[in-house]
């Protein structure tokens, strides 16, 4: 599913996005350098004991790339191909993507040098509290400073290890919970947070296959329904994007993942396929399908939307001129690579960037932030006085009518939201809202294309916050 991710590259690739997109922007070459630059990485080597009582020395990052809005936001990730470019590329993503959906951080990422399938959770245990000892140390990581989040090869587990060892570290703070998001709901997380990237991937998708227009210039019928789907990498992020988009109408034609694919004219049955891997351990030889040996040739198929949900650089000149589907939604960060980019643009191809599609779980994560300062649930303050609003609504309603609901029809009718109903609401209309903006500016400002328009939006709002400090006069 995925190789070597050429970190080096993906840098490159990130600051020659900024670079096409800045060109639109107006602003002074000394605040597009700011706005660029990262502002600061911190590398470390720390020891950490094996099962047999050796030890191993680990490499791990913390960049911290704008502080134009504070704290700092970004994921940790643990894999054994990770490097300090790697690292600063996701960073100064975070940035521009935290701007575009106006969720108020500067941009960072995380990551130790780690193959976590080969180590036991005891040293995994033992690596994250160190990590977070780290970053501690030095005075990155706080509810005011740097908030982590998962991502590649984290996940709910690590992000409460963090938070147990952040709080050990730092006793009789006010808001210690929220020095780290993607906590397990038991421990103050928030509903959700889980499914959320996969679910913006979802939401932007309809929201994309929403305009006739663009649908008809690909040759595709407006809407998700009916459409031939096909996603690669079954993690967090591409199970919850296939799942949703099945349920919207789409047949999720191939799947593909490290050790192969799997593929079905007809569609695949999502959660069997899931259930499937989780009792063999692999998504090859799931009923019903095709099983296909080569993960890459999954990606060739033919399809309307390809959903790269894997890791960067999966999209390139070697593959580009290939690829049949006419949408490619980035649901990973950095799967499509400039070289790869520029092939699938000059072909006509819509893509849908990371920089847009992939926010739905910072959003999230924000959301988090807010209910661990604010000490209270989204849903409390407000479910209870709903419930009651709608109740009168619907007692009037029947007193006019005549026309008496039942026991069942009133309890649906008036039943306040819970937590997940707010923050899927949130979602939505955050992801909504993003992409409209940025199709506006695509289509008025006659850009290149969805990219484009999605990086000077980011960098205007960017540099609006810095100069609104007086930092640029």
């Amino acid at each position: 599913m995925a190789t070597d991710p050429g970190a080096g590259d993906m840098l490159a690739d990130v600051n020659s996005h900024f670079d096409r997109a800045a060109a639109f922007t107006g602003h002074p070459p000394g605040l597009l350098e700011q706005i660029k630059a990262c502002n600061g990485v911190y590398r470390m080597r720390f020891p950490v004991r094996e099962d047999d009582g050796s030890i191993r020395v680990l490499e791990g990052y913390r960049a911290e790339h704008s502080f134009h809005r504070q704290p700092t936001k970004g994921g940790i990730r643990f894999s054994s191909h990770v490097s300090e470019d790697e690292v600063v590329a996701l960073a100064a993503l975070m940035t521009y993507k935290c701007a575009l959906v106006e969720v108020p951080f500067g941009g960072a990422k995380g990551a130790v040098r780690i193959d976590r399938a080969s180590c036991s959770p005891g040293f995994l245990e033992r690596a994250t509290r160190r990590y977070t000892t780290e970053l501690n140390r030095k005075g990155l990581i706080g509810p005011a400073v740097d908030v982590p989040a998962p991502d590649y090869g984290t996940g709910e587990q690590e992000m409460a290890w963090i938070a147990d060892t952040y709080i050990v570290l730092n006793p009789n703070l006010l808001n210690p919970y929220a020095c780290v998001t993607g906590k397990p709901l038991a421990l103050h997380g928030i509903a959700g947070r889980t499914a959320a990237t996969g679910q913006g991937v979802a939401v932007g998708i309809a929201e994309a296959t929403d305009s006739g227009e663009d649908m008809a210039a690909l040759g595709l019928s407006r809407g998700v329904e009916g459409k031939r789907v096909i996603v690669q990498g079954l993690g967090k992020v591409g199970f919850h994007a296939a799942r949703l988009l099945e349920r919207a109408g789409a047949r999720i034609v191939a799947v593909a993942e490290i050790d192969g694919g799997v593929a079905r004219a007809e569609g695949i049955d999502i959660d069997a396929l899931q259930a499937h891997r989780a009792a063999s351990g692999s998504i090859r030889g799931a009923a019903g399908t095709e099983t296909i040996e080569s993960p890459a040739e999954v990606l060739e198929r033919d399809c309307d939307i390809l959903v790269p949900a894997a890791l960067e650089n999966q999209i390139t000149a070697a593959n580009a001129g290939r690829i049949k589907a006419r949408i490619v939604a980035e649901a990973a960060n950095g799967p499509v690579n400039g070289e790869g980019d520029e092939i699938l643009r000059e072909r006509g191809v819509l893509v849908l960037p990371d920089l847009f599609l992939n926010a739905g779980g910072v959003t999230v994560s924000y959301f988090e932030w807010l209910k661990n300062l604010q000490h209270v649930g989204p849903d409390r303050l407000t479910s209870r006085y709903q419930e009651t609003s709608s109740r009168r609504v619907v007692e009037a309603l029947e007193g006019l009518t005549g026309n008496e609901l039942g026991e069942a029809e009133r309890s649906q009718a008036t039943r306040g939201p819970e937590e997940i109903d707010l923050v899927e609401a949130a979602l939505a209309d955050t992801m909504i809202h993003a992409y409209r903006s940025v199709h506006e500016i695509w289509k008025t400002r006659a850009m290149p294309d969805l990219r484009v328009a999605a990086f000077s939006l980011a960098i205007d709002r960017v540099a609006k916050s810095y100069l609104a400090q007086g930092i640029f006069p």
